[in-house]
């Protein structure tokens, strides 16, 4: 066991108070408290700037509209979110940040109208306002102050857990890197632990901490090992038909853990919201998948909210739209590019961008390509250069802010795009997509997706079409603003733009 005492030497897990589970239990419940108190002060002030009530007199104010019996019916409110969120494990099991964020939402928006519903019938003389802006706030504070706490804990060296993962092939290195992903669930990863008939991990596998993750045989001693790195938690990410071979395995961790994670192997089907159901008596586990985007109301919710959001954005940002304009017809040549993309149903439309190339843009591309076989070589593997020589000065400018792409908000209002798809292609990549192409025609091409977000240009085609067959077997609304609230943050850091 030394190579495991040694790794173990460095590990970034504490044992001080601070990460002891009462301790952070407390500390998350009583941030969230203030979250909510905070929110309920921020509403009532933000509603007396709209009723445009003087600053000076706010405190005045404030003990004039507030009724006791309001006070305490929200404290009462308070405590039954604080209730919610207990139930569902917010505070004795660590999850995924975006169901943290989808549940978070989904209470707050059954507590203002549980909110509404006793102002309405105490008869309250209690501004609307206030209470809609006191639960527009409150998601956003919990959410804020919650992160805000945990990589806090996280530099003090606490709300950090030792884990392993128990597997030795490509779906124990997604499940490592799942976890790596979600900082704030505190998972700090020590170790695969392989069975002793399966090869080790080739792939080495550097953490956030910069270290590399050992792959460790698993003996038949399980506890023995398991004690030897501190007890840590246990994620079983098997292979297929790994669940059935390894059954002793399987009973040993779940005779010792009080809670194991299973990740079962099930690349290539929609993950979201599936649902799982069990038959009294047997060891079966009935699993019912989803394709949302097949199905007409979810259809009919991403085009209502691409139109509302495009219409908005064409208005708000006609300025600006108009300022771009300009400063690329003074670089000679039409405004605006149609390049011809497959679509939905592989039906073939006119994608618009702003022009960011020179007008014998095609003439240059063959120019370069005939006597530059590292330029040939990345075009045929990308179809993009990074150093393009085609593209004009206020067209690097426009690709690197991705602003030369807002064009395509009319492409959205007409409903040839969505706001957010797979990346729109030309019919010579279709190719590329292999047997996930259906995927890629189920769906509206997107102005943003899950493969900007996620490097852009500095990823590999085979990682793209992943990431847009991903998106598509998992489509929800919740989904697409995620990515769209990402995207900004993509934009301003210019990762993988040229």
């Amino acid at each position: 066991m030394k190579p495991i005492d040694s790794f173990l030497i460095d590990r970034p897990v504490s044992s001080s108070w601070l990460s002891r589970p009462g301790v952070e239990k407390f500390l998350l419940i009583l941030v969230d408290l203030v979250a909510l108190a905070a929110a309920f002060v921020l509403g009532a002030m933000a509603s007396f700037s709209i009723r445009h009530v003087p600053i000076e007199d706010n405190a005045v104010t404030w003990w004039q509209v507030q009724d006791p019996v309001r006070l305490q019916c929200f404290f009462i409110l308070a405590l039954l979110t604080i209730a919610a969120f207990w139930g569902k494990g917010h505070y004795t099991r660590r999850r995924p940040y975006s169901n943290e964020v989808r549940e978070v939402l989904g209470i707050s928006v059954i507590l203002i109208f549980l909110d509404a519903a006793l102002v309405f019938f105490g008869k309250w003389q209690f501004s609307r306002a206030a209470l809609a802006l006191t639960w527009t706030f409150a998601p956003m504070l919990l959410l804020a102050l919650r992160a805000i706490t945990k990589l806090a804990l996280i530099r003090m060296g606490a709300w950090l857990r030792p884990m392993v993962v128990v597997g030795w092939g490509e779906n124990a290195i997604e499940t490592a890197r799942a976890f790596e992903d979600e900082r704030l669930m505190g998972y700090v990863l020590l170790a695969f632990l392989v069975p002793q008939d399966r090869p080790r991990l080739d792939l080495a596998l550097v953490d956030r901490f910069g270290r590399q993750v050992p792959s460790i045989r698993l003996s038949k001693k399980v506890d023995s090992v398991l004690d030897s790195l501190g007890n840590p938690h246990v994620v079983l990410a098997l292979e297929q038909g790994g669940v059935d071979h390894y059954q002793d395995l399987i009973q040993d961790l779940g005779r010792r853990q009080r809670r194991i994670q299973v990740v079962p192997s099930m690349r290539g089907l929609p993950l979201y919201g599936m649902e799982v159901d069990h038959f009294f008596g047997h060891e079966v586990l009935l699993l019912t998948v989803r394709n949302n985007l097949a199905r007409r109301l979810p259809r009919l919710i991403k085009r209502a909210f691409d139109i509302v959001v495009s219409t908005c954005a064409l208005i708000l940002g006609a300025p600006l739209l108009l300022w771009i304009a300009v400063r690329v017809a003074a670089s000679g040549g039409p405004i605006f590019f149609g390049h011809k993309r497959q679509g939905q149903h592989n039906k073939t439309f006119a994608c618009y961008k702003f022009r960011t190339m020179a007008p014998n843009a095609e003439q240059l591309l063959q120019d370069v390509l005939a006597n530059d076989p590292a330029a040939r070589e990345e075009w045929e593997r990308d179809f993009k250069l990074k150093n393009d020589p085609r593209i004009t000065p206020i067209g690097k400018f426009l690709r690197k802010t991705s602003m030369d792409e807002l064009p395509q908000l009319w492409n959205v209002l007409k409903g040839d795009m969505s706001l957010v798809g797979p990346r729109p292609v030309i019919t010579a990549e279709l190719e590329r997509y292999g047997n996930q192409v259906d995927y890629y025609f189920e769906a509206k091409p997107g102005i943003t997706g899950l493969w900007q977000i996620s490097g852009r240009n500095d990823i590999t085609y085979d990682t793209r079409v992943y990431l847009d067959t991903w998106y598509v077997k998992n489509w929800s609304l919740f989904n697409d603003i995620v990515i769209l609230l990402r995207t900004f943050k993509v934009i301003f850091r210019r990762d993988g733009a040229y």
